[in-house]
């Protein structure tokens, strides 16, 4: 299904990707090899160890929900002008994102009554997040960029940490999925930049 529309063909004006919530467990088709390699891809991305230890994301349960919910938006972002294939292997990766999260939140012992308020939370989080950045990155705005992160990871500390750095490489990483073929994306095979010197300048 393409980005923009329910299950039914309805397609939503305002802010297609959020509708991708809809596709949410269904089989996965013949893409799955492709899905798989892409998903660890980024969620690897999100693992990367100087995240945590240079641009002050906390290495907490919540501080990997922000940075995989980050990595997620980046890759929907650039989708949004691929090619139908593109937008197929999206829609399951979003997919395979949620199912992560319901896996781990039951993981943690949480009651199966408990669990879809819970999913409906951090998917209104997610796109919350995706509408906040989307709308700095849009008109290239670090600093306003590095202020939503800095609200968001840090969203009860009377002294949040700097998060211009983060910002940056969000920056440098969508510019670096800009310039990837169209043929990678179909692929599975796009992947985020490391974090470079000038991402913490």
């Amino acid at each position: 299904m393409q980005q923009g529309q329910t299950p039914a063909g309805v397609k939503i004006e305002a802010f297609p990707e959020k509708t991708m919530i809809f596709g949410l467990f269904r089989k996965k088709n013949n893409n799955q090899a492709i899905v798989d390699r892409q998903y660890a891809a980024l969620t690897a991305a999100a693992r990367m160890p100087d995240l945590y230890e240079r641009l002050n994301v906390p290495d907490t349960v919540m501080g990997r929900f922000e940075m995989l919910s980050i990595v997620m938006i980046l890759f929907f972002r650039r989708t949004r002008a691929s090619a139908v294939s593109g937008q197929e292997i999206a829609q399951e990766i979003v997919d395979a994102f949620f199912q992560d999260i319901d896996y781990s939140i039951r993981e943690l012992g949480i009651g199966d009554n408990s669990v879809p308020k819970r999913m409906k939370k951090l998917a209104g989080m997610f796109y919350g997040r995706l509408e906040a950045y989307s709308k700095a990155m849009d008109a290239g705005d670090r600093e306003a960029l590095a202020l939503a992160l800095q609200r968001n990871i840090y969203p009860e500390s009377p002294a949040p940490a700097d998060m211009s750095g983060l910002a940056g490489w969000i920056m440098a990483a969508e510019a670096h999925l800009s310039a990837i073929p169209e043929e990678m994306i179909a692929g599975g095979a796009a992947k985020l930049p490391p974090v470079a010197n000038s991402s913490v300048a």
